[in-house]
């Protein structure tokens, strides 16, 4: 069973902390913040002042706090991904209709990307099912790359130090230079692929879904069993992930 409450203590300090300030509009003071939260005075001050420097409280002025930019800029983050699951789901559906194959929705998270949501039948003839939820290693897969040739040359070396470009497959890609040519193709094309990189057997091409001001948000892909996966189906791919830009305000 998960917990219902936070097991350290400071954090379920903090949160009360937060629920007091978000309970108010205008500054609230640190005296009126203890009483409402039961909390002394000075543990108050000190897990405010540590929230503070996080930019998650501010403090107009000496003794009263207010909610953060932080809190706005990290709920953007999250309200951005819904929005793209939302956008996507019905073109996602469509194009799956058309392909009769897996059709996957990814966003990235540090140096991994994650699924969020997939469009699939039985008849697929799919093998392996990589679940919402499910994380990847950027470099192997087809949405990964498309976020990787975004990156600027020194940021996508940091990335080939910070992971090893650890493979998974006799094809897996785990040299930079080779990376590079597969991403220069990406930046060139819109499009990356999967090459049984990440699961032998399973081939990848996916396309990107940028925001409104032409961010690249998400990743669309297509999975199919290696010898089904048909070159006919990327006229399709692109046209949905435009499509789903559209719905978030992109233009081309």
């Amino acid at each position: 069973m998960t917990a219902s409450t936070p097991t350290i203590q400071v954090i379920e300090r903090m949160f009360a902390l937060i629920d007091v300030l978000a309970s108010r509009e205008e500054p609230i003071s640190l005296k009126e913040i203890s009483e409402k939260t039961g909390l002394h005075p000075s543990t108050t001050h000190r897990i405010l002042n540590d929230l503070t420097l996080g930019r998650f409280v501010d403090r107009p002025e000496a003794g009263s706090y207010r909610l953060g930019m932080r809190l706005l800029e990290l709920g953007n983050l999250v309200k951005g991904r819904l929005n793209v699951r939302d956008a996507a789901l019905l073109p996602m559906r469509e194009l799956h209709k058309q392909i009769q194959q897996p059709v996957n929705l990814s966003v990235r998270q540090g140096d991994e990307i994650v699924y969020v949501e997939r469009a699939y039948s039985e008849r697929s003839g799919m093998q392996v099912v990589r679940a919402i939820g499910g994380r990847a290693p950027l470099h192997l897969t087809s949405v990964g790359k498309l976020f990787l040739a975004a990156e600027e040359p020194q940021r996508l070396r940091a990335y080939a130090t910070r992971t090893g470009l650890a493979g998974h497959t006799r094809n897996s890609i785990t040299q930079l230079p080779v990376l590079e040519r597969e991403l220069s193709k990406a930046r060139q094309y819109g499009v990356a692929r999967d090459n049984e990189e990440l699961e032998l057997g399973v081939r990848c091409m996916a396309a990107g879904i940028y925001d409104d001001q032409s961010r690249l948000v998400a990743g669309l892909s297509i999975s199919a069993p290696a010898d089904r996966l048909d070159e006919g189906w990327l006229a399709k791919l692109q046209e949905t992930a435009q499509e789903i830009s559209r719905a978030l305000g992109h233009r081309a």
